[in-house]
């Protein structure tokens, strides 16, 4: 397995917005995007307008639509210029229409469905590894673009005002495992459960019992998710959003009432992405709140998954 730290990814992140165009392109764009917050009871939100997002938060993720494009996580069809590290049964790569100032994309090396089930001790010890970087799941109606093949993305920690609104909110401890604890977080304006774990092993067993406790709807694979990790101090924190709805009803609305955002873990994290400039100029507070509670779980829904474990 080769060694990831913060000096080889930092090395290898430089190196390709040297040698690739559109990614040097799309980062540098990141310092003219347009951003505004909100406050929604004790939660920080913040509003990104960023163009290059649009492929994503427009994407087709129907069975005929994947079937019919090729897959853009799968090497052969990379572009050329595209080049990664190997990390086990992963690679790491550069995003190339990034949210973040560092925004990476980790694929398993092989074409298989989205599926975080038996990958979370996976997913800590990437975020172990990757300094600095807070790691994320995109469940496959949860706002993944590329459904039918597995891959966690990875940012830089402190981005995503959840990050540390979830440290002073309020929770309740629901379940222990070892050294391990898990709580649902009362104090945010969305329903999530919080997992602190000393291991990988006791982190990973915490998440395997609230996953088996969330209900997975008819047709799909696996229940509704968004997955955030970060290795903090000596430790990780893996923040867990159960969801109900892929997209809220403002995505397929028209004219005036429609708002073209898919949420996914950057937005469950506190940062909502608006591709078009419309979208940026008329979104309020009480929109996101709408939009959260559409698609997250409300906090009787939440108390009943806690009252599971």
């Amino acid at each position: 397995m080769q060694e990831l730290n913060k000096n080889t990814v930092s090395t290898f992140l430089n190196q390709q917005l040297e040698e690739w165009d559109t990614a040097r392109n799309n980062f540098a764009a990141l310092a003219n995007v347009k951003v505004k917050t909100f406050m929604i009871g004790s939660t920080h939100f913040k509003v990104q307008f960023n163009p290059g997002r649009i492929t994503s938060s427009a994407a087709k993720v129907d069975a005929k639509s994947l079937k019919e494009r090729k897959c853009f996580l799968c090497a052969a069809n990379r572009p050329a210029v595209q080049r990664g590290l190997e990390w086990g049964d992963y690679t790491v790569l550069i995003n190339p229409f990034p949210i973040f100032p560092r925004h990476l994309t980790i694929p398993d090396n092989n074409h298989v469905d989205q599926r975080i089930d038996g990958r979370i001790a996976d997913m800590m010890q990437l975020a172990r590894a990757l300094e600095g970087y807070t790691l994320f799941y995109n469940g496959p109606k949860c706002g993944a673009s590329a459904p039918d093949h597995m891959h966690f993305q990875a940012g830089n920690s402190g981005f995503m005002p959840v990050e540390d609104d979830v440290v002073t909110a309020e929770k309740t401890q629901v379940a222990t495992e070892g050294s391990a604890k898990m709580s649902l977080v009362d104090g945010l304006s969305h329903s999530c459960f919080l997992i602190e774990a000393d291991t990988v092993v006791d982190g990973a067993a915490l998440f395997k019992r609230l996953y088996d406790c969330l209900d997975i709807p008819e047709g799909e694979a696996e229940p509704m998710l968004n997955v955030l990790c970060r290795f903090v101090g000596n430790g990780w924190h893996v923040l867990v959003f159960p969801r109900k709805k892929h997209r809220p009803d403002c995505y397929f609305k028209e004219g005036d009432e429609n708002i073209l955002i898919s949420p996914a873990s950057v937005d469950m994290g506190g940062v909502f992405i608006t591709p078009l400039e419309k979208d940026f100029e008329k979104i309020t507070a009480d929109d996101i709140a709408q939009i959260l509670s559409e698609c997250c779980l409300s906090a009787d829904e939440a108390q009943q998954i806690a009252k599971k474990l």
